[in-house]
């Protein structure tokens, strides 16, 4: 019988793996969509614990929280700091890996044209699932259809005296638009429309008519799905 001592350590490190499985070389070889995220993690980390190889490491991250990667975004470097091998500088490089993503998910070209409300979900749905308390925005369309800007008008839980028409058709009939898109997030992730969401939707529609300004949909953006006034034939 063969007794393995107490401080035996099992942990195979990055040089004992196959070079192929590596994941920088693995990324080389077949490219960034071939990494797990732990893989990806990984490659930010560059290095592991005593116990723990970088990919161990980064899997013990991913898995600490039921949400998965997700967590990280909401994560604060000092809450970062105090994950078992985790210290300031892996914590900064996860952090700035985070912001960039997310800089270049939400990058808007200069004129991007609506054609559906899949559209306007691409657009926006970076800025908008992740947060927290509800925002509420209007979209400004050119006659082209073409996002002239977007204007937020509350930030909250959502209600008639948050969201009133003043605010809302101000810088509508500044730039001179005929038509716009409301839009909010659910920070739930559920995008199915409350009273509240229809009332609203109903008192700015009429208030639009009688100032010649068409709102032509409403549209809940949840965590990876949206719910379009305009579709399901509310509006």
């Amino acid at each position: 019988m063969i007794y393995l001592s107490k401080s035996f350590n099992t942990t195979m490190t990055m040089r004992d793996m196959a070079v192929e499985e590596r994941p920088r070389e693995k990324m080389l070889k077949s490219g960034e969509d071939s990494l797990s995220n732990s893989e990806l993690l990984a490659i930010l980390l560059r290095t592991g614990t005593k116990h723990k190889n970088a990919i161990e490491l980064a899997n013990y991250i991913i898995n600490k929280d039921l949400q998965g990667i997700r967590y990280l975004q909401d994560m604060t470097i000092e809450e970062l700091c105090k994950i078992d091998g985790i210290g300031l500088s892996k914590a900064t490089q996860i952090k700035a890996a985070l912001e960039l993503g997310k800089r270049v998910a939400s990058f808007k070209p200069i004129k991007y044209k609506v054609k559906n409300p899949w559209d306007i979900y691409k657009y926006y749905m970076d800025s908008l699932r992740y947060q927290q308390k509800e925002v509420f925005k209007v979209v400004l369309l050119n006659t082209k259809n073409e996002i002239i800007s977007d204007v937020e008008i509350s930030v909250g839980t959502l209600n008639s005296s948050l969201v009133h028409p003043r605010e809302v058709f101000r810088e509508a009939i500044k730039r001179s638009t005929n038509k716009m898109i409301l839009m909010h997030n659910h920070p739930s992730g559920s995008v199915e429309p409350s009273n509240e969401d229809k009332n609203i939707t109903t008192r700015l529609m009429k208030c639009g008519e009688l100032i010649g300004i068409e709102v032509i949909d409403h549209i809940i953006i949840g965590d990876g799905l949206y719910f379009s006034f305009k579709e399901n034939m509310i509006i």
